[in-house]
């Protein structure tokens, strides 16, 4: 890897939305450490990137080892200059029924997640007067859905960090942003029936689900120079779901 070579966090990279958001960062230049649960997962990511970026395991609830990863990738291959905070899970119920654990999981993997790993890379974007903080958020944090209190909260609540940390880091150069996909086709639709992926698609505008790529594209936007003077807003990328 060249010094020139810009570093970029990836976390939950081994499938879906973050397997296409790290793919495209590496066309763009980026040197990309992309994260996963497993060692096998982790090992698939290394191969798959080949000389231009890593695969690492990393369980984003765990602050220490959260350390010990932007520690390795610093002294390895440089600071983290664009982090896209991408990892999640979903544990969708009636608040009736949804358990504290249903929560907690949640909030701690989605919410707290990015305000330690945003936390973790900032002194090396101060150092660099460079950074680029994207964070994966939800058509759900505006668009009301039933049994995802849960899933929904924690998205709003990275947008509402988004914003006060935007404010935070300009002077720095740094920007924080959002990015809000809608229904998108990946894994997890593909095992719903034809007739439950024809009726999400009828709520959208464009009539279809929207591609993994799709919000890769906009993460590639959000991270380059192009974007250098927007900081603190979400993109929403959902098809005509939901209109603000």
């Amino acid at each position: 890897m060249t010094q020139e070579r810009k570093v970029a966090l990836v976390t939950g990279a081994s499938r879906g939305i973050g397997a296409a958001i790290a793919q495209q960062l590496i066309q763009d230049g980026y040197f990309v450490v992309g994260t996963a649960t497993s060692e096998s997962g982790a090992e698939k990511l290394s191969a798959a990137f080949g000389e231009n970026g890593a695969g690492k395991v990393l369980d984003v609830r765990d602050g220490t080892a959260i350390d010990a990863l932007v520690t390795d990738i610093e002294q390895n291959y440089g600071p983290v200059l664009a982090l896209v905070n991408n990892a999640g899970i979903t544990r969708d119920n009636l608040l009736l029924r949804m358990s504290e654990d249903d929560w907690d999981d949640i909030l701690n993997i989605h919410l707290k997640a990015v305000y330690r790993l945003s936390k973790r890379v900032l002194k090396g974007m101060t150092k660099a007067r460079f950074g680029r903080i994207i964070n994966i958020s939800s058509v759900v944090a505006h668009f009301a859905n039933p049994g995802q209190a849960n899933y929904s909260a924690a998205k709003a609540g990275i947008e509402a960090f988004s914003r006060s940390l935007a404010k935070e880091m300009g002077s720095r150069q740094i920007t924080v942003n959002s990015v809000a996909p809608g229904f998108i086709a990946t894994e997890m639709t593909e095992q719903l029936s034809e007739e439950i992926r024809k009726k999400m698609s009828e709520q959208v505008a464009l009539q279809r689900l929207g591609e993994p790529q799709d919000i890769a594209n906009a993460v590639s936007f959000l991270a380059s120079e192009k974007a250098s003077y927007i900081t603190g807003t979400v993109l929403h990328v959902n098809g005509g779901l939901y209109m603000s």
